[in-house]
């Protein structure tokens, strides 16, 4: 082979080493650039709204989804259980949630079952206290660590408070408020979003 041709040929093998390197990085530029439009681990943690579906929850299951770092539970009461939420109102703490040393309650919240559908209750599932995650004791009667008449709700096994199945806190807790209640709406039958409602509030 001449040289001439010896120098055509690494020519073009330069030529395609380049042309492979620069798709190659054309590729990985790409990748950075879609990846940037993704919401950021810092958006989520700022509070992005979360949309869950809830088409497959059955009464008395309940879901857990995180939104702003916390956990938020999403339960689907059953008929008996929120018949049950009228029969502690003596005993708890702020029964109307008028409180709002931790949190304000969304107005759609201001009733008896705090929640816009009597059978699904959406709290964050933080104990306005020291900042535990309480447990669901879903089981009526006594319990280790809960009165013989229990109706059913959740308690904070590090210091005590227990809510009742609305995330109403009992007097004489440790806990200063009830559970909060963050705002949410509906996007149809089986959507729901958590961190943001009709007004835009979040």
């Amino acid at each position: 082979m001449s040289n001439e041709k010896q120098v055509d040929s690494g020519r073009r093998g330069l030529l395609v080493a380049t042309c492979a390197a620069g798709g190659v990085a054309g590729l990985a530029t790409t990748g950075v650039l879609v990846s940037t439009f993704q919401p950021s681990e810092r958006a989520k943690a700022a509070g992005a709204p979360v949309e869950v579906d809830i088409s497959s929850l059955v009464p008395g299951e309940m879901k857990t989804v995180e939104w702003r770092g916390n956990p938020v539970w999403i339960l689907k009461r059953t008929p008996e259980q929120v018949a049950a939420l009228g029969k502690s109102d003596n005993e708890l703490a702020d029964p109307a949630s008028s409180r709002t040393q931790f949190s304000t309650t969304p107005e759609y919240a201001m009733n008896e079952w705090r929640s816009r559908q009597k059978d699904l209750l959406v709290v964050v599932g933080i104990c306005p206290h020291l900042g535990c995650s309480p447990t669901a004791k879903f089981q009526t009667g006594a319990q280790p660590s809960l009165p013989d008449d229990w109706h059913g709700g959740f308690l904070c096994p590090c210091h005590g408070s227990t809510f009742d199945l609305a995330g109403r806190v009992y007097k004489n807790k440790p806990s200063p408020d009830n559970l909060q209640v963050p705002p949410y709406m509906f996007e149809g039958d089986t959507k729901l979003v958590i961190g943001k409602d009709e007004k835009g509030e979040a």
